[in-house]
């Protein structure tokens, strides 16, 4: 006797059609409650970090302009004293760390 061996299992079949009808009968939400729901938790995460805590507070940070004796590196932009500067062409100076 021959075996179809693409047809679905008796007892696989029943077990989807089971599922089927558990999920249909599930209570699903709204898509309207969802996104009000979503509106108020993100009305919520205003002035959170990650830690969950409250920061009001502002960052207050000193700019310090840059010195005679420091140049940015055209490469890595980063603010270097002279005695890193590797060397310079048109204009661009380049620190030993971008040379190296």
């Amino acid at each position: 006797m021959a075996a179809d061996y693409d047809e679905v299992r008796s007892d696989v079949k029943e077990t989807q059609e089971r599922s089927l009808e558990d999920l249909q009968t599930v209570n699903a939400p709204d898509a309207r409650s969802v996104v009000t729901e979503l509106d108020e938790a993100d009305a919520l995460d205003d002035g959170l970090i990650p830690g969950g805590e409250i920061i009001s507070d502002e960052l207050i940070v000193q700019v310090i302009p840059q010195a005679a004796d420091e140049f940015t590196c055209y490469s890595c932009f980063l603010v270097r004293h002279r005695s890193q500067r590797a060397r310079e062409s048109n204009g661009h100076a380049y620190c030993v760390e971008r040379e190296g």
